[in-house]
């Protein structure tokens, strides 16, 4: 190979995600912790391949017929509280991909994550590198949760949470923040945040000096949860939801859409969500793009 060449196939985490093992951060967990291997070594972050070589993760081989890409397919969840994001649990609680369709090829790979007492819209896909992009904080894509809060909270409060409050790892601020129901210590709202760090919305609360009760995401980028979702329940991405959501990612609409599925009834756990109402906004919270008035 010449010294201009181009470097042959691709990297092994990316060709992996792609075919749908995983996210790309996933698989480059497992390529640290030695769980793959390329014509009998061990792997390492750097290698590219083509595609003809033996890979075997956790030394079972992986036939060449399933590192070809997968039809895209991205389905909406909503999570109840009490299953964790984990396709198992050595103490047996309910996962949520105990709950999600079955997949003649591929699996299905979570974008992000909500803690166990949280709730809400979870995206999955089987494309590694949409579920790549969606979760990479460089796409800026907003996150819009509802926050019940225990406590009293003040103008200043937050104030100081939408200026941005320094936290363990690092300063956190909210993009905006709408009071959408409640009264006295009980009180709802709605916020926008642009990351995906671990327990991100409920420790910026609990640094401003009020307690997080109930967390329930209801937006992810374009996508909305709406209100006709029963806990526990999926549906696949309409054509105009997906296009909006490879927009966001910054990819073309290259494979096939999944198919509608006709819409189900309310979710209990959707009803505080639908009480946000606000002079203070000028949108809808629920819609991308609405703002608090300062």
């Amino acid at each position: 190979m010449s010294e201009h060449s181009a470097p042959q196939g691709e990297r092994l985490q990316k060709m992996l995600a792609n075919a749908g093992f995983g996210s790309r951060r996933e698989i480059e967990g497992w390529i640290k912790a030695g769980r793959i291997k390329v014509n009998g070594k061990v792997a390492d972050l750097g290698i590219r391949v083509t595609g003809d070589e033996q890979i075997k993760l956790d030394d079972k081989p992986i036939k060449a017929t399933r590192l070809s890409a997968p039809e895209r397919q991205v389905i909406i969840y909503n999570k109840p509280e009490g299953e964790l994001v984990t396709r198992s649990d050595p103490e047996g609680r309910p996962t949520v991909f105990s709950r999600l369709p079955k997949l003649k090829s591929g699996r299905w790979i979570a974008v992000g994550r909500l803690d166990i007492n949280s709730a809400g819209l979870l995206l999955f896909t089987t494309d590694g590198e949409l579920a790549n992009r969606l979760m990479h904080p460089s796409q800026l894509i907003e996150r819009e949760y509802a926050v019940r809060v225990l406590g009293k909270v003040t103008e200043d409060m937050l104030k100081s949470m939408t200026s941005g409050i320094e936290l363990e790892d690092g300063p956190a601020r909210f993009e905006h923040i709408v009071e959408s129901g409640g009264k006295g210590a009980n009180r709802w709202f709605h916020v926008v945040i642009m990351e995906g760090r671990k327990r991100e919305v409920r420790r910026l609360w609990e640094a401003a000096g009020a307690t997080v009760s109930r967390l329930i995401r209801v937006r992810f980028g374009p996508i909305v949860m709406g209100n006709r979702l029963f806990a526990g329940k999926s549906r696949p991405l309409e054509a105009d939801e997906l296009k909006q959501l490879l927009q966001a990612a910054g990819l073309k609409s290259d494979k096939a859409a999944a198919k509608p599925k006709p819409a189900q009834k309310k979710s209990k756990a959707e009803r505080p969500a639908r009480q946000a109402r606000s002079a203070k906004s000028t949108a809808k919270p629920g819609q991308e793009g609405w703002r608090r008035k300062r």
